[in-house]
């Protein structure tokens, strides 16, 4: 090719492998052909290039061969010259690929913290290439939308614009394409969500929050547990922001609302298949199917060929048959276009036997099910088996490599159907997503239609061995991942569920990422949770549960863990399965403890009664790592209610199990939880010299976030020693791995330590560092945490005279260890807020220091007792 045409993607701007495979997808768009006519002009030239391996480079993210280049660029259309262009990029970057990376690149197991601020979402699938028709309702959406049409009682609301009709009549192509070219008019984003509205089970408005907010930018440590404070926050950042919503396939005005923004500089598209009459000042359009003459342009741009023109009478008996309906008439024109050897006349006697169609295209949902009846049985029977297996999934969208799980196929042949799937207009190529897979999602009414042909064609026994295999995939590939991902050094405890074998998951190089992976398929896994736990499947739901624990925690996911959790553990619960009972509840007591405050009693109380109840779980059923693991839960609850000897006996009894077990993160945690029973008795001698054989244990598991926690507690234990000098070393490299993982609770506690070294030392830093922890604390909900620095930041007060604004902090940090419940950590803040009251309020000073001294003398810690004495005063002296 002399010049290149416009949509023709330019490989000489190509950096990275994953850019590179895209662009080749890119290029097969821009050619218009199907696998097999590639393949077939492949053939023609010479080439070796079968359907199966050009799916299976596109599926991938990795540089697919030279020679399978140059064959896929010359079947695509270009000359000689292009293609040696091509070719010479892909092996530039292969070269570039095998040079060492340099010691300050991430690890590619790293998952990368997304940045707090502010985001430009560009949430929009892709524009439809053969958009036809709707010219009566593309223009005045735009301009309405855009704020050209609107009277002045609009001004200071947002404009909603919504699309409603049947289903296939094309009202999500519609909306996207306006939403594409109202994008410059909107450039603080685009945001964009199937709610699922014709499904059994729609999208929580609560769970779509939480996506914007990610997507403008939240961190989702902050984005509150509330739906009402969700969506307080959510209009809070589209506030005075130029931000388009497209809200597909609504399915109620309940639904919808809490997503509506609150400021007229945001507009909002939405689809639906009933009248949404509800939504206040909507401006409302109906779609009806095409004309004659429009469907006929369908027809004829996705046929792409001579045909339709020259069959024109042929071409209007189609799509009269068809009755007009869009999708109707582009499942015909995949047909044509997949067989260009057809007559149109042969289709259209096809469509005008009734015993062809389910019905005659009469209406509603009936249309489109005897439309995707005739893409249906044109299709191989192992595709057609395919498309029945994969709708069983409650799936939003979903990778190539379950095609190959479901059918026990080869990921080759898997991936080969799911694209005849595709040229057949009965699944959707979703892109790539950013673990570099290739996603594929259906239409909410083709996946209906599918299940029904499921119920009709496929045995029980069918059903379920794909049920089995496709959630067995999902949780083989999902440990596999888990292992990747720092966070709790909890056992690995899995259920009976069988996992398939995959031996071509070692070969992809798609799953390196575990980090990247979980953020592909985070909606997924939650969406087979959900299912599972409905199709009452305890054992995978609670092993899908397990492995998703590190990743809520890294991710500071609390809410997703908490809710998840609760709802396997009740599943669980009520099919007897103790084991999937015991593993959920380790999770939720390890997130409802540390990160939220219950409605009644102190967090240490709660954690001591649950504790001791999974410990008891444990023990009947003989799970020697699950005690261990719940036995450090309970040392550190006894800890904090100064319990010392049970304390000190209940990690010991962890330590043996641990190593009788061969659990070495059990043998971490006990060995920590033995160092902060001896700091808590003042021993800080044996504190640090318990956390040496920590700290190896730590680096040789290989777990970043346990290594960042005994170096953290090993600096604390070494400052009360004064041995400031190795304290801050430790502190600090805790401090950049937690920062380099994006872990804001470990940071937080790091910061903390740094604080009190400082003001330890003199130095000038501890104010500075203790305002940060406090700002932290506050903004990622850590109650914990925040006691503690308001504490500090009080005694830094102290330390510097001002008393007066000491006593804030301090009255604040002394109220929250009241529902914490860390009797040391409370008789610590009643003692600097006594110090605090001293000289201005005698009686306040009084109070705190005698409660103090009942806190210590509970303890029995007669040092600390001691200093207080000569603050308590004998008699009454108000």
């Amino acid at each position: 090719m002399a010049e290149l045409v416009d949509g023709l993607p330019k490989p000489d701007e190509i950096t990275s492998a994953e850019e590179f495979v895209a662009a080749l997808r890119q290029l097969r768009a821009w050619s218009d052909l199907t696998y097999r006519q590639l393949a077939r002009r492949a053939e023609a030239a010479g080439d070796v290039m079968p359907a199966s391996t050009t799916a299976t480079m596109l599926a991938r993210s990795s540089l697919p061969r030279s020679e399978i280049v140059a064959a896929f660029v010359r079947a695509c259309g270009l000359d000689e010259a292009a293609t040696a262009t091509w070719v010479t990029v892909r092996n530039t970057l292969a070269t570039t690929a095998t040079r060492p990376k340099g010691t300050a690149s991430a690890p590619p197991d790293v998952p990368q913290p997304v940045p707090d601020g502010l985001a430009v979402p560009a949430m929009l699938p892709a524009d439809i290439a053969d958009f036809t028709g709707r010219e009566e309702h593309v223009t005045p959406l735009c301009e309405y939308l855009a704020g050209v049409r609107r009277d002045g009682r609009q001004h200071h609301a947002a404009p909603i614009a919504a699309i409603s009709g049947m289903g296939g009549v094309g009202k999500t192509t519609l909306a996207v394409h306006v939403a594409h070219r109202l994008a410059a008019a909107y450039p603080d984003g685009r945001l964009y969500v199937n709610l699922r509205g014709a499904e059994a089970s729609p999208l929580r408005s609560g769970d779509v929050l939480a996506r914007f907010l990610r997507a403008l930018g939240v961190p989702s440590q902050v984005i509150p547990a509330d739906e009402t404070e969700r969506a307080e926050l959510y209009r809070t950042r589209l506030a005075d922001r130029r931000v388009l919503l497209v809200l597909d396939n609504a399915a109620t005005e309940e639904q919808v609302r809490p997503l509506l923004p609150g400021t007229a500089t945001c507009a909002v598209l939405l689809t639906s298949r009933i009248r949404l009459t509800g939504i206040e000042g909507a401006r409302r359009v109906d779609l009806d199917v095409f004309p004659p003459a429009t469907a006929i342009r369908l027809l004829a741009s996705v046929t792409a060929d001579e045909r339709v023109t020259a069959q024109h009478a042929q071409a209007a008996q189609i799509v009269g048959l068809c009755g007009g309906l869009p999708l109707a008439v582009r499942v015909a024109g995949a047909r044509l276009a997949a067989r260009p050897t057809w007559q149109l006349g042969h289709l259209a006697a096809m469509l005008g036997d009734e015993r062809r169609r389910l019905d005659q295209l009469a209406a509603g949902d009936l249309a489109v099910r005897a439309s995707l009846a005739l893409s249906y049985q044109g299709l191989e029977p192992e595709v057609r088996r395919l498309f029945r297996l994969l709708s069983l999934f409650d799936l939003p969208d979903f990778p190539a490599w379950f095609t190959a799980v479901v059918l026990d196929a080869t990921l080759e042949r898997g991936v080969e159907h799911a694209e005849a799937l595709v040229d057949a207009q009965l699944l959707t190529a979703a892109g790539t997503d950013v673990a570099g897979q290739q996603r594929y999602r259906f239409h909410d009414l083709v996946r209906l239609f599918a299940r029904e042909r499921a119920s009709l064609e496929e045995t029980g026994e069918s059903l379920a061995g794909a049920l089995t295999r496709g959630f067995g995939g999902w949780l083989a590939i999902t440990e596999r991942m888990a292992k990747h991902i720092p966070g709790p050094c909890y056992a690995a405890i899995g259920g009976p569920a069988p996992r398939p074998p995959m031996d071509w998951l070692q070969r992809s190089p798609s799953y390196t990422d575990a980090g990247r992976w979980f953020d592909a398929e985070r909606a997924a896994l939650l969406s087979l949770i959900r299912q599972t736990c409905v199709l009452g499947l305890d054992d995978v739901a609670f092993d899908l549960a397990g492995c998703m624990e590190k990743y809520f925690d890294v991710r500071g996911m609390y809410s997703d863990w908490a809710d998840t959790n609760t709802e396997v553990m009740s599943v669980c619960r009520a099919a007897g399965n103790l084991l999937g009972e015991a593993v959920m509840l380790r999770g939720l007591i390890d997130v409802t403890t540390w990160t939220t405050d219950g409605p009644d009693g102190d967090a240490m109380s709660r954690l001591r009664d649950e504790a001791f109840r999974l410990l008891g779980m444990f023990t009947e059923l003989r799970h020697e790592q699950g005690m261990c693991d719940a036995a450090v839960m309970c040392s550190w609850a006894l800890t904090a209610i100064g319990d010392h000897p049970a304390a000190a006996a209940h990690a010991s009894r962890a330590l043996h199990l641990a190593k009788r077990s061969d659990h070495p993160g059990g043998r971490i945690r006990a060995r920590l939880a033995l160092s902060i029973v001896s700091y808590e008795q003042g021993r800080f001698a044996a504190a640090a010299g318990g956390l040496t054989g920590a700290l190896d244990e730590a680096r040789a598991l290989g777990n970043p976030r346990w290594v960042a926690t005994v170096l953290q507690f090993s600096g604390i234990a070494h400052r009360e020693l004064d041995d400031f000098e190795r304290s801050q070393r430790m502190l600090h490299e805790s401090l950049g791995i937690s920062r380099y993982y994006g872990d804001r609770y470990t940071e937080v506690l790091t910061l903390l330590a740094l604080a009190r070294l400082d003001l330890r030392r003199g130095g000038p830093d501890a104010r500075t560092t203790a305002e940060a922890a406090v700002t932290l604390s506050r903004e990622y909900n850590m109650s914990h945490h925040l006691a503690e620095a308001l504490a500090v930041l009080g005694e830094i007060e102290l330390a510097e005279d001002c008393p007066a604004r000491a006593i804030g902090h301090l009255e604040e940090s002394v109220a929250m260890w009241r529902t914490r419940g860390w009797h040391s950590m409370q008789a610590a803040a009643l003692t600097s807020l006594g110090r605090a009251y001293a000289h201005t309020e005698p009686s306040a000073a009084r109070r705190a220091f005698e409660e103090a001294a009942a806190i210590f003398t509970r303890l029995g810690d007669t040092a600390r007792l001691a200093g207080l004495l000569p603050h308590l005063p004998t008699h009454d002296t108000d």
